[in-house]
């Protein structure tokens, strides 16, 4: 049965708002996880945030379970019940997006071993003042290619010694995936936006409150 993920793609309306929407969704995640200039790592979790907030408006609150059990890697909701995975990246290339995260060297290995892809990727390229996207990668797609180049090129494992706390899908197994003609793409024009953005207003109008 074909993912419901589609029909994000196939809704213009929704498409519109999502050109429209993301960037300025987006750079206030980046405003709320920033401090003296650095964003934190936790705006990746802002993020997914938001594509899962997409999701609720999109398919209904009822049919988005985020409450996923720490032991399912990769799984970070579920969607009519089927699996999903979110990723962010920044950026023009496609490297650096994690499979799992880890600093333990034979846990990553041991990962590698085992993995095989089992769940469809909602990917959002992000790059400020200039053009990126949102992709729905299926997971036929993502086992097409597995199968074809195999796992040492569609994995990489960190360096020994240094801490980069993660395994991640290759460069050019990603490049392969958001091309295949199954994967979707909305092209975003990634431009911010003038916010005046107070970290503290909505925690001190909560204060205020009886």
């Amino acid at each position: 049965m074909p993912s419901r993920l589609i029909e994000i793609f196939e809704d213009t309306k929704l498409v519109e708002k999502i050109r429209r929407r993301l960037p300025y969704l987006f750079q206030l995640a980046e405003l709320e996880s920033s401090r003296a200039g650095k964003i934190g790592m936790e705006v990746g979790s802002v993020r997914e945030r938001i594509i899962v907030a997409l999701l609720i408006y999109k398919f209904g609150e009822a049919n988005v379970e985020t409450e996923i059990p720490i032991t399912e890697p990769e799984v970070d909701i579920k969607l009519f019940k089927e699996p999903v995975s979110i990723k962010t990246i920044t950026g023009k290339n496609f490297g650096g997006v994690k499979l799992i995260w880890t600093v333990d060297a034979q846990k990553a290995k041991e990962f590698r071993e085992s993995y095989y892809p089992h769940c469809d990727i909602l990917l959002v390229q992000i790059s400020w003042n200039d053009t990126g996207g949102f992709y729905y990668i299926p997971l036929a797609t993502q086992k097409r290619l597995f199968d074809k180049i195999g796992r040492e090129n569609y994995i990489k494992l960190p360096k020994p010694g240094t801490n980069p706390r993660g395994v991640e899908i290759t460069k050019e197994a990603l490049s392969g995936l958001v091309e295949d003609s199954m994967s979707k793409r909305i092209v975003i024009n990634w431009q911010k936006t003038k916010i005046e953005f107070n970290p503290y207003k909505r925690w001190v109008d909560l204060w205020r409150e009886d």
